[in-house]
């Protein structure tokens, strides 16, 4: 409701993408967004949800661009992870 304090809670987290949407939906029915907590970041400490976040296990997440990928170098097929899809 309009005015309300809401805690958004999340899994995992790696692009924040679902959080952000969450944080949308609140404000645009003129909630407040007073915390995001999520069980396990991967996101490298790339993401700020401009509120007060906190995550139990921080994972360091190696990434590569497609020209360094070692996996696309070697022609190996990469899963993408996470419940949606792009």
């Amino acid at each position: 409701k309009k005015g309300e304090r809401v805690l958004v809670c999340e899994d995992v987290i790696t692009t924040g993408g679902s959080v952000m949407e969450v944080i949308n939906l609140i404000k645009e029915r003129g909630a407040e967004v007073a915390g995001v907590g999520f069980i396990v970041d991967r996101s490298n400490k790339r993401i700020d949800f401009k509120a007060n976040q906190f995550a139990v296990v921080r994972l360091d997440a190696e990434t590569y661009l497609p020209d360094s990928c070692p996996f696309c170098k070697e022609g190996i097929p990469i899963d993408k992870p996470g419940s949606r899809s792009l």
